[in-house]
């Protein structure tokens, strides 16, 4: 992590970043916005031409796809006998709390997602933040930068203690009102009738009703195949917040302690990390997936934002 408080410290950090992968040939990333590209031009001059530069709101649109995009780009980056090289400043302060979560948890992930891929990446993070998202940043990089040197981080914490912390939070208590469908049998095509009749009494695009259809699909296969009986399948749309459609599917089965909740990508064979294709496909389908498991059996709660309604607008008034 690159902690700043202006742009000198940004730069004093970025900069030897930066020409130290171009001088190396490594394959060099910037992903900023506008006015940082600008600025990072201007200071790397001819070498900026070594540099390819991404829009941030573009490259940070989805953790899990952000990851999958970024590992596929180091590996193809490996096999050409180079490494990557990113410095990637995702926007913190516009998203909602779920899902700086997520991020936070895919910064932790990338530790254990990028071994072996000779990949290095370094995250700026402005001392304007929350000071939550900056103590979280401690603890999801092992390193600290400061100028040209790169310090041990002591707030480091392995990568899935960091996840068992995150999945400790409990979840939210279901609406009252929530629509409650009691499995009892392996019909899949009523089960998606089910969810894509809900569906569609909300905004929700079709193209995302068909990622949720996939999701839920591979989650009740999942509860049926090695969960307990009774699975339950509840729905619900929430407008507080980030407004979303809310699919959850509990039993009372109990997942493997070492469960990586399919939150590393499937790699490539002879690869050592790589985790559950399933659970990982259902992550890139939905915008937020949250598991838990325990005791009392396991939730797995699948979230699809809903598109923002339109601004009401006065009502004309005609006269006679």
């Amino acid at each position: 992590m690159l902690p700043y408080g202006g742009v000198d410290e940004f730069l004093e950090g970025a900069l030897p970043f930066l020409r130290d992968g171009v001088d190396a040939g490594d394959r060099v990333l910037a992903v900023a916005g506008a006015g940082r590209e600008l600025l990072l031009r201007e200071e790397l001059g001819p070498m900026a031409a070594g540099v390819e530069f991404a829009e941030a709101d573009t490259w940070y649109g989805h953790p899990a796809r952000t990851l999958a995009d970024c590992l596929a780009l180091a590996d193809n980056t490996a096999w050409q006998g180079r490494r990557l090289r990113v410095l990637g400043e995702p926007a913190w302060a516009a998203r909602p709390p779920l899902e700086v979560a997520e991020w936070q948890r895919m910064d932790a992930v990338a530790n254990v997602a990028f071994r072996g891929t000779g990949a290095s990446i370094m995250c700026p993070f402005p001392a304007s933040l929350p000071a939550g998202v900056v103590a979280s940043a401690r603890r999801t990089h092992p390193e600290t930068v400061r100028g040209a040197r790169a310090l041990a981080n002591p707030g480091f914490m392995d990568p899935w203690a960091y996840n068992a912390r995150c999945d400790g939070e409990p979840l939210s208590r279901p609406p009252d009102d929530a629509d409650v469908l009691k499995i009892e049998r392996p019909d899949l095509y009523w089960l998606r009738a089910y969810v894509g009749d809900y569906a569609r009494g909300t905004p929700l695009p079709e193209e995302d009703l068909q990622r949720l259809l996939v999701a839920v699909t591979e989650i009740v296969t999942n509860a049926l195949r090695h969960g307990e009986p009774p699975i339950v399948l509840r729905m619900w749309t929430e407008s507080s917040g980030d407004r979303s459609l809310v699919c959850e599917v509990c039993d009372e089965g109990r997942w493997e302690p070492d469960s990586d909740y399919g939150l590393v990508p499937p790699r490539p064979t002879g690869t050592s990390t790589g985790g559950r294709f399933g659970l990982w496909a259902v992550r890139l389908l939905c915008s937020l997936v949250q598991i838990r498991t325990g005791e009392d059996g396991t939730t797995v709660r699948l979230r699809l934002r809903l598109p923002a309604l339109p601004a009401r607008t006065p009502a004309t008034i005609n006269r006679a």
